[in-house]
């Protein structure tokens, strides 16, 4: 089954020549790439205009495996609370990206809570807004999408430990992408001081700390519960560090920074 881009030409270029351009353009302002074997990133998804320099920064400083578990939020609220993508390919302009049904099936006869479900993905756009950087800097990119609503923090560290083992046992090297906003329209000023305290947690790797900041201040982070599984999965995975790549918002891009949101961009390895 192909999954059809749809913010094709609204968040991003709809053609290939001008996405491959301004994708290009905001990688180039990278770091060198990381030597280090890239276990988590965590990258921004609004439209290219606002969030493309975040995300151009830390991926292009990422050294990511061929094959990449996406975790990101379910804004439609369709479909499973765990929901995965199992086979077939996403279209982007850029060109088609093969799902991993290997890896993929994998997952699933791990951790049942994990489910084969397109209906949370087919009008979802945090993960289709990711490939067209992946596509340019991973080569032979094969892709197991998962959007995560489930709520709950002991559900989160089961599922990252069942999906850990998995991981584990796959005979290549495996990285996780996270897709993920901060805070949503509030000040520049709030959304910095907001936005600090969670990445705080995310820094020092510690996805209960994120997960209770986030919900005790009431952080409008719209991938804190994809980002919790991921630091979970980092942590078992071997992360030892974790960096803050990049930080910026939609005001720089807009004007207004009385009502922004945040992009933050983290590499773990």
């Amino acid at each position: 089954m192909i999954r059809q881009a749809i913010v094709a030409g609204q968040f991003y270029p709809g053609s290939k020549a001008e996405l491959q351009a301004a994708v290009r353009g905001y990688l180039a302002k990278a770091a060198a790439k990381s030597v280090e074997r890239t276990i988590l990133a965590m990258v921004p998804h609004a439209g290219y205009v606002y969030s493309g320099g975040v995300a151009g920064l830390t991926l292009g400083a990422a050294n990511l495996a061929s094959r990449v578990i996406l975790l990101g939020p379910n804004h439609t609220g369709q479909g499973q609370a765990l929901a995965l993508w199992s086979e077939g390919a996403w279209r982007t302009p850029a060109g088609d990206v093969p799902v991993d049904a290997e890896l993929a099936a994998a997952l699933l006869a791990a951790e049942p809570r994990l489910r084969a479900d397109v209906s949370a993905h087919v009008g979802e756009h945090s993960l289709e807004v990711l490939l067209p950087f992946l596509i340019d800097t991973v080569p032979g990119l094969r892709v197991t999408p998962i959007a995560v609503a489930e709520p709950r923090l002991e559900i989160l560290a089961s599922v990252a430990a069942n999906m850990a083992e998995a991981i584990a046992a796959a005979a290549e090297p495996v990285s996780i992408v996270v897709s993920s906003d901060m805070s949503h329209y509030v000040s520049e000023t709030r959304a910095r001081e907001l936005d600090s305290l969670a990445l705080e947690r995310v820094a020092a790797l510690d996805p209960e700390g994120l997960y209770r900041v986030v919900r005790s201040r009431n952080i409008s982070m719209c991938g804190v519960l994809p980002m919790t599984l991921g630091l979970y999965l980092a942590k078992r995975l071997g992360a030892a560090t974790c960096e803050i790549a990049a930080y910026g918002n939609s005001g720089e891009a807009s004007g207004d920074y009385g009502r922004v949101v945040g992009y933050a961009g983290v590499l773990a390895g």
